[in-house]
C-alpha cells in the first residue's frame, strides 16, 4: 500500500499549532511522543480530507528555556521538520502581526525544495478582517486566513494541504511485499538490509529518499518483489535529540501502516525492551505479519542448544501473541541465517492472503466444539452455529452464535489455537469475530469481538 504523505506544522511558541492539529484530525486518536527532558509532547495523527489520507505533525515550537540562540533553535527545527515532511504548513499569529521570529522561520522556507502553505491564526471576527494581508510581506504567497479555536477557514486550509500534496503512486506493475524493517536503534537494522541486498544482487531500482535517510530498497527473490523500508534514524544534532527521536517514532508509525510484513531487529545482547514489545504490539494490531530476527547472535559466546528457546519462552509470557512469531537468530555483519529472513518473509506474506474454504472452515469448528463445547451460562445454552473466513490481510473469520456476546474470552482464545494449528499463519494476527444469527456480513466486521 501506498506511504501516506507527511504535513508538518511549523512555527513559534503560542501561536496555536497544537489547537490547529486537533482541529485538523477532526477527532481523530492522536499518537503522543512524550519525550524525556523536553517540556512539550509531540503528536502525529492520521488526518483525511477529500479521500486524500496523510500524517499531521505537530512539530512543536521553540524549547522554553534553550541554551542555544534564537536563530540557531529555528534553524534546527525547521530544518528536521522540512527533512521529513512533503508538504509545511507555516502557522502565524494574526492577533500579535509580524515578529522577527517569523520572518526567520520564513527565510529558511523559501530556500526549501517543499510546497509550504502559510497560515494566519487567531483571525475570530473572519471574514470582516484583513490581518492577514500584512503576511503576503514573508514572500510566501497568499495567506489562509484562520481561527483553529473556532474553526473558521479550516476546510480552507485543508484543500490548500490536499492540493500541494504528491500525487499519489500508480499501482506497481507487478505485486510487491512491503517490508518494515523496524527496531530501536543501533540494532542493525541497516546492516542488516545492506548485506539482504548485498547477497542477492537482483536488486530492482533501489532509491533513497528525497532528503530523508530513511531508503525504500526493492529486492526480486523468487519470483517476488520484496520492498524493504528502513526506518534508520535521523542524523544525531546538538541539543536536538528530542526531535530525532520523535522523527524516528514517525517513522516507525508510517513504516508499520504501510507494511504487510514487519521485521523488527532485536539486539542479542540487549534482548527485547519494552519499546520493542510496543513496536511488535502496534504491528501485531495493525494486522501485519511479524517476524523477530535476534540480530547480533555471533556475538553471544556464552549460549547453548536452550538458550534461544528459554528467552523465547520469557518473552511469550509478557506478550503471548508472540508465541505465534517466527525467531530468527542471525547475523547481518556475517550473513548467518540472511537468506533464511528471505524465506521467512515469503512464508508470512503468503499466509496473511491465505483463504480458507468454508466447508473446512466449518469442519474445523465443529472439530473443537466437539472436543470442548463453550462455557455455559445459567439461562439459553452458547451455541456456535456456523463460521465463514471474511477477509484476508490479515485473515479474520465470523462466527455466527445464538449468544455471540457470551462466549467468554478463554473459549475465543482456545478457538484462535485451534485455527492456527489447522492451517499455520505462522507470524499472522487472526482476527474472531462474533456475531449474531441473522447478521449481515457488514455486521460481522463492524460489531464482532477481535481476539488476537
Amino acid at each position: 500500500m501506498p506511504s501516506k504523505p507527511t504535513v508538518a506544522l511549523v512555527g513559534r511558541t503560542n501561536v496555536g499549532k497544537s489547537t490547529l492539529f486537533n482541529r485538523l484530525l477532526g477527532g481523530r486518536k492522536a499518537i503522543v511522543s512524550d519525550q524525556p527532558g523536553t517540556t512539550r509532547d509531540r503528536h502525529f495523527g492520521d488526518g483525511e480530507w477529500a479521500g486524500r489520507h496523510f500524517w499531521l505533525v505537530d512539530t512543536g515550537g521553540l524549547v522554553p528555556g534553550s541554551q542555544e540562540s534564537l536563530d540557531r533553535s529555528i534553524r534546527q527545527q525547521v530544518d528536521i521538520a522540512l527533512e521529513e515532511s512533503e508538504v509545511v504548513v507555516f502557522l502565524v499569529d494574526g492577533q500579535e502581526g509580524l515578529s522577527p521570529a517569523d520572518r526567520e522561520i520564513a527565510a529558511r522556507l523559501r530556500r526549501a525544495a517543499r510546497p509550504v502553505i502559510l497560515a494566519v491564526n487567531k483571525l475570530d471576527d473572519l471574514p470582516r478582517t484583513t490581518a492577514q494581508f500584512e503576511f503576503y510581506e514573508l514572500g510566501l504567497g497568499e495567506p489562509v486566513a484562520i481561527s483553529a479555536a473556532v474553526g473558521k477557514g479550516s476546510g480552507d486550509l485543508l484543500d490548500a494541504i490536499v492540493a500541494n500534496l504528491p500525487a499519489e503512486p500508480e499501482a506497481p506493475g507487478e505485486p510487491v511485499i512491503e517490508v518494515a524493517v523496524v527496531g530501536r536503534p543501533n540494532v542493525g537494522k541497516s546492516s542488516l538490509i545492506n548485506k539482504l541486498l548485498g547477497k542477492e544482487r537482483h536488486v530492482v531500482a533501489p532509491e533513497a529518499g528525497t532528503t530523508r535517510d530513511a531508503i525504500d530498497s526493492p529486492l526480486r527473490y523468487h519470483e517476488k518483489v520484496l520492498n524493504f523500508i528502513d526506518t534508520a534514524g535521523l542524523r544525531r544534532r546538538s541539543k536536538v535529540e528530542d526531535d530525532v527521536e520523535f522523527y524516528a517514532t514517525l517513522r516507525t508509525e508510517r513504516a508499520i501502516d504501510q507494511s504487510q510484513v514487519c521485521v523488527l531487529v532485536v539486539d542479542a545482547a540487549l534482548g527485547m525492551h519494552t519499546q520493542d514489545l510496543r513496536i511488535a504490539t502496534q504491528a501485531w494490531d495493525h494486522g501485519a505479519g511479524l517476524i523477530i530476527a535476534v540480530n547480533k547472535w555471533d556475538l553471544i559466546s556464552e549460549k547453548d542448544a536452550n538458550t534461544a528457546k528459554r528467552g523465547q519462552e520469557g518473552l511469550v509470557e509478557k506478550a503471548p501473541f508472540l508465541g505465534d512469531t517466527p525467531f530468527i537468530y542471525l547475523s547481518a555483519l556475517s550473513g548467518q541465517r540472511v537468506r533464511k529472513l528471505l524465506d521467512l518473509i515469503v512464508e508470512v506474506a503468503s499466509a496473511r492472503e491465505n483463504r480458507i474454504q468454508t466447508s473446512e472452515v466449518n469442519a474445523v469448528l465443529q472439530q473443537l466444539i466437539q472436543r470442548a463445547a463453550p462455557p455455559q451460562k445459567p439461562g439459553e445454552e452458547v451455541k456456535l452455529l456456523y463460521a465463514s473466513q471474511i477477509g484476508t490481510a490479515p485473515p479474520a473469520f465470523a462466527i455466527v452464535s445464538n449468544r455471540p456476546d457470551d462466549v467468554p474470552e478463554s473459549y475465543q482464545r482456545y478457538l484462535l489455537h485451534g485455527f492456527r494449528a489447522a492451517w499455520g499463519f505462522n507470524g499472522v494476527p487472526i482476527r474472531l469475530k462474533f456475531t449474531a444469527r441473522g447478521a449481515r456480513s457488514r455486521a460481522a466486521h463492524d460489531d464482532g469481538r477481535r481476539v488476537r
